[in-house]
């Protein structure tokens, strides 16, 4: 069989019975790939299920399809567009990675001109975006950036103006470089973000504010009337999605603080895993052997979350960005033909820091009626120069967990008694480097990718984001009704 069915209907033997019948399991269900030790052995995926998975891939076209987005098709169909974010690392249609060269030669020429001082005395980055023109650069910034930042960098995507206010606190206006990203160049939450920016620095004397404005952009025609310069917009491919843009030049405040060199590693990190993603066999596929624990979960035994935990502070932002990658790529409820999947989609992505999250969160996890898969993620190499028991602690903590999801503790008192049996897969880092975080992104973009195949959605439209805002900007020209509730809110707030 090459459907569902073939999958629904194997075993499911225990964790620890799955390590006592097979001595080769770890070796099975673990891989090295790009600087990253993957274990899935702590997974309740055994080799049939594996081979099933597989069979299913071959179903669902998924080398296929592959090759068609490698190939720059319009995979994404719903929009009609090619989906080029690997091309940004040299991986994809000729035409397409030679346009996207030649853009980071623009990037980068721009920033030699910045370093020049062709914009005056520039000190400070203020960033301005909302979603993947936020999440990725910050994301890049707080995990690499902490010692040898070159400015002070301030990514700014909420509209709250505390937020805003908050970032410029500290900053000198005159040495402020102000960047807007929006691929569309009309993202309601940004262009206010950007206006107010702007009104920040000519309310302290900046003459000239429009002057240190640049624009990363898909629509360089839109940043031309807002005002910014055509020297000074970095233009990116329309088939370049929001959530998959920090290798664009959506990763321009990444660029300019750690350095070109840094920038051109986290992309051949990506491509690294890209070329393993394109060539290797699923059975030793690491974004395949990912989606198939994901898919094995929601669908078998129907877990509706699955919850990252990086235990390295530099990464403290992988959970949120992976939250906006997987439920804005996959929380889809409608096949790529229109129809109703008929089945789960997109876990619930939730998770966050460890150790801090063992004392939040991990009660839940251990003793609580939901089953949550949980990752681990993780660096040999300590990013701090304290006493080496911090590291150890914190490395210790991450593996001691998995093992006490998995085993379980079985007393008389049931208020202290753990049931284990609980799934965790490890990321292990050997060191958290613009390759190696370059390559674990990848990791998580292709396994998305996998995850839509076997699902048969549409991994790369997000059309749901769009009714709230709908209403929001009619409500703001007062030409939107709501309900009584709405109404409400509304009138109580002061805003009819």
């Amino acid at each position: 069989m090459s459907d569902w069915s073939a999958i629904e209907s194997l075993p499911s033997p225990k964790l620890l019975e799955l390590f006592d019948a097979d001595p080769e399991r770890l070796a099975t269900f673990s891989l090295d790939v790009a600087g990253i030790h993957f274990d899935w052995s702590k997974t309740h995926l055994t080799r049939e299920a594996v081979e099933a998975f597989i069979a299913l891939a071959d179903a669902k076209g998924l080398a296929a399809k592959r090759d068609a987005m490698f190939g720059g098709e319009h995979v994404n169909v719903t929009e009609d567009r090619p989906v080029e974010h690997t091309a940004e690392r040299g991986e994809g249609k000729a035409d397409s990675v030679a346009r996207a060269r030649q853009l980071h030669d623009r990037m980068r020429a721009l920033i030699d001109a910045i370093e020049a001082g062709a914009l005056g005395d520039i000190r400070h980055v203020l960033h301005v975006g909302i979603g993947g023109s936020a999440l990725g650069p910050d994301l890049l910034v707080d995990a690499l950036g902490r010692e040898d930042k070159r400015y002070d960098v301030a990514i700014v995507s909420n509209v709250d103006g505390v937020a805003l206010e908050e970032a410029v606190k500290d900053f000198d206006p005159a040495a402020t470089l102000l960047v807007v990203a929006s691929k569309t160049f009309t993202t309601t939450e940004t262009m206010l973000n950007a206006t107010s920016a702007l009104q920040w620095m000519q309310e302290h004397g900046v003459e000239d504010p429009y002057g240190k404005v640049i624009a990363l952009t898909a629509s360089p025609e839109k940043a031309i009337e807002w005002g910014v310069d055509e020297t000074r917009i970095l233009p990116f491919s329309e088939g370049v999605g929001g959530r998959y843009s920090l290798w664009s030049s959506i990763g321009f405040p990444a660029a300019v603080a750690l350095g070109w060199a840094a920038f051109e590693e986290l992309l051949e990190g990506a491509a690294e895993m890209d070329r393993h993603f394109r060539l290797t066999a699923l059975h030793q596929n690491a974004p395949a052997i990912a989606a198939f624990a994901d898919l094995y979960y929601t669908q078998v035994h129907h877990a509706e979350t699955r919850a990252p935990f990086a235990y390295d502070e530099r990464l403290r932002l992988l959970p949120s960005y992976l939250q906006q990658l997987e439920m804005e790529s996959n929380g889809k409820g409608v096949t790529v033909d229109g129809q109703p999947v008929g089945r789960p989609t997109a876990a619930i992505t939730w998770g966050g820091v460890g150790t801090d999250a063992q004392h939040a969160v991990f009660q839940l996890l251990h003793q609580g009626t939901h089953l949550v898969p949980v990752e681990f993620i993780a660096v040999i190499e300590p990013g701090d120069m304290l006493a080496e028991d911090h590291h150890r602690q914190l490395l210790l903590n991450a593996f001691a967990q998995g093992a006490a999801l998995m085993k379980g503790k079985h007393v008389e008192d049931p208020a202290r008694s753990y049931s284990g049996d609980r799934p965790s897969s490890t990321l292990l880092l050997d060191v958290l480097d613009p390759r190696t975080l370059g390559a674990l992104i990848a990791f998580y973009e292709h396994r998305v990718f996998v995850n839509g195949v076997l699902l048969g959605i549409n991994s790369f439209d997000q059309f749901g984001v769009e009714l709230g805002k709908e209403m929001a900007k009619a409500a703001d020209k007062g030409g939107q009704s709501f309900d009584p509730s709405t109404e409400d809110l509304i009138r109580r707030a002061g805003l009819d």
